[in-house]
């Protein structure tokens, strides 16, 4: 019997038909506009924009963001609301395929030239002037480019988002959070500033996640550029050492990492269709707890270090604390979070940088764990065991596990994204904020307690 939208029932499970010939004609066209606007930017990239100023940057970014529209349009207008996962885990770009690596090689040679050879990238750089020179008063340059980049992917499959799972309220609004908070502050904002002949400040990025902002030299970098500049260190140092415990506390980690940070705003978006990929088995969960806390260590040591050399005016590491910088912004910032985080993408899912190696998330989730009100709820009777939950769940946690005992999941790198509630097809999972943090598990009422005997063990 032919259903709804283009899906045939048979039994239980709904298998996809073929799409129709207008939705094959409309998914050509819009791939023929992205594949037009990947070709401009090339041409651009090798020196040979296809004309200049306002019209090179439109013809490179407006088919791209037309036929990706146009393409979500035709794929899931027509469809069902719901999360439909059909073929995902066996087409070739999301289940490591030969697509997935000619992705990841693409985006890992974009990062390696972004932070290493940014000359190579002149010609695209030079597309984004026109809108540096309104937003900036100034040319643009690889760091605009990269900006610019990030924002259309966090906007345009933030859209993706909307129509993929336009059934759920939670998503919707989640969504709608991490694209505002990307194109304002991490992106308008900040340019703005640099108008206004005031230091780039990012306001939705604080310590450790960006260390330098609590450093010596920052500091005094800020304080010398006047009120706003103190302001900017006030906000930092209450940003990570106020606002983050406390709304931790109250709402969990996914306060910051699913509704703020433009790396989870990524990984939300533009990550999304590779969530499924993340490991689930016990030794990365091993590697994560060892990897994460270390990079943690390391930062807040580095950074006590920092300013104890400030004080005793360079006597205690002298040029060594310009080599720890040096280091940790190419072993941590450039290695870690850019060429791992993110061009590994289509092999290893879309939080690796989140789950193994961002301090900031290291402090929220020991927070989390021991002492946040924020839990996801199961009703065990109602699970069938079909493991949606751990699929999709891209930090790793085997959440179904927890769903067959009727446990609370409560882990140090859940971010709160919701996913794993939304596609549960019996309601099992529900992410709740309690009246207290002592009722989540057994030893919940003596957290301190708990985080000596988790340190221990």
């Amino acid at each position: 019997m032919s259903g709804q939208g283009g899906f045939i029932q048979i039994g239980m499970p709904r298998v996809a038909t073929p799409p129709a010939p207008s939705s094959r004609v409309g998914r050509s066209l819009c791939t023929a506009l992205m594949a037009f606007g990947a070709v401009a930017m090339g041409l651009a990239l090798a020196g040979r924009p296809l004309g200049e100023g306002w019209l090179a940057f439109a013809l490179c970014f407006a088919p791209l963001v037309v036929g990706t529209y146009g393409y979500l349009v035709v794929v899931y207008g027509r469809t069902i609301p719901g999360i439909h996962n059909d073929y995902l885990v066996t087409r070739g770009a999301t289940s490591r395929g030969p697509a997935a690596f000619i992705l990841a090689a693409a985006l890992l040679a974009f990062y390696s030239l972004l932070y290493w050879y940014p000359s190579a990238l002149t010609g695209l750089v030079r597309i984004c002037d026109p809108m540096s020179q309104i937003l900036r008063d100034r040319p643009a340059d690889q760091w605009f480019l990269y900006g610019t980049l990030y924002t259309f992917a966090i906007v345009l499959m933030g859209v993706r988002m909307y129509y993929r799972y336009r059934h759920n309220r939670y998503q919707l609004v989640r969504t709608t959070s991490v694209m505002f908070f990307q194109l304002g502050f991490a992106f308008l904002i900040p340019a703005f500033l640099l108008k206004m002949q005031q230091p780039e400040f990012y306001f939705s990025y604080f310590w450790p996640l960006k260390p330098d902002y609590l450093f010596p030299d920052s500091v005094s970098g800020l304080v010398k550029s006047g009120g706003l500049g103190v302001f900017m260190i006030v906000w930092g140092g209450v940003a990570a050492l106020v606002l983050t415990p406390v709304l931790t506390y109250f709402f969990g980690k996914r306060w910051y990492c699913s509704w703020v940070c433009g790396c989870g705003g990524l990984a939300e978006t533009a990550g999304d269709p590779y969530r499924h990929l993340s490991d689930k088995r016990k030794g990365a969960w091993r590697f994560e707890r060892y990897s994460i806390h270390t990079v943690l260590v390391v930062i807040v040591l580095g950074t006590i270090l920092l300013w104890v050399n400030s004080a005793t005016g360079g006597t205690t590491l002298g040029a060594a604390s310009q080599g720890f910088s040096k280091w940790y912004g190419f072993i941590v910032g450039a290695l870690l979070s850019g060429i791992v985080g993110v061009g590994f993408y289509p092999l290893l899912g879309s939080r690796v940088w989140c789950r193994f190696f961002c301090p900031l998330a290291a402090i929220l989730g020991i927070v989390q764990r021991f002492y946040s009100r924020f839990r996801i709820t199961t009703n065990g009777g109602q699970c069938i065991s079909c493991g949606n939950c751990s699929t999709y769940c891209e930090m790793g946690i085997d959440v179904r596990w927890y769903a067959e005992r009727g446990k609370n999941v409560v882990r140090a790198s859940c971010v709160g994204c919701g996913v794993c509630a939304a596609a549960c097809p019996r309601g099992v999972l529900k992410l709740e904020n309690g009246a207290t943090h002592k009722d989540r598990f057994d030893g919940a009422d003596r957290p301190l307690a708990e985080l000596i005997k988790s340190l221990k063990s």
